[in-house]
């Protein structure tokens, strides 16, 4: 069911990572911070609650949304006082589980823009487009997340493990030319745009959105 979800995400631009334990969960958080988490109860070690009480110990305010076989209202107000902000139990539809989750990143991100602008850039989010002046693209839920990446540094440096992580999850089984790749695909687009904003290589280390000086 983690896989289907995660599939069904991912074709809806959102990149997603799928764990399967408690422990799973806590090692992923530790190395990346999330937008929002979809929890089951009924884990291998435990109880997915046990998860999100910790979390909140630690004042996280990371939105949870609890998925679970669990329907009686003991187990929802437990759920709910866990500290989970939404809780959808099985059977349920993939299209409200899509626009639950699409409420929890709205409520993570509230100070999240309709575009992100650099130089002569706009990148659209909602659009999943990139624009120059009137003309624009579309991108592919990779590519904009790896713009996104980039714009939101305004110049600097994003290193390749941030934008492949952002791109395709901790979880995906990126090769090592994906990125690149995916750069190329990038710079292609810029140029049919013809944008003054190029992307340099900083050559092991990761890729930056640059401007000419007198552009």
């Amino acid at each position: 069911m983690a896989q289907v979800i995660r599939s069904m995400l991912e074709r809806n631009g959102i990149a997603c990572d799928a764990v399967n334990s408690l422990g799973q969960a806590a090692a992923a958080m530790a190395d990346a911070r999330y937008d929002a988490m979809i929890l089951d109860r009924g884990l291998p070690d435990g109880d997915g609650l046990q998860v999100l009480a910790r979390i909140r110990a630690m004042r996280e305010s990371i939105p949870c949304m609890v998925l679970t076989a669990r329907d009686a209202l003991g187990d929802r107000v437990d759920g709910l006082d866990a500290g989970a902000d939404d809780y959808l139990t099985k059977p349920f539809e993939m299209d409200e589980l899509l626009a639950r989750t699409r409420a929890l990143l709205r409520r993570s991100q509230p100070w999240m823009p309709t575009e992100v602008t650099f130089g002569d850039l706009r990148v659209e989010p909602q659009l999943s487009s990139l624009r120059v002046a009137q003309s624009c693209m579309t991108l592919s839920p990779t590519e904009l997340q790896i713009m996104l990446a980039l714009a939101r540094h305004e110049g600097g440096v994003v290193r390749r493990s941030m934008l492949e992580t952002a791109a395709w999850g901790l979880s995906s089984a990126v090769t090592p030319k994906a990125l690149d790749v995916a750069i190329h695909r990038l710079r292609g687009k810029l140029a049919t745009l013809r944008s003054t904003v190029s992307i340099a290589n900083s050559k092991g280390i990761g890729y930056a959105l640059v401007v000419p000086e007198d552009a």
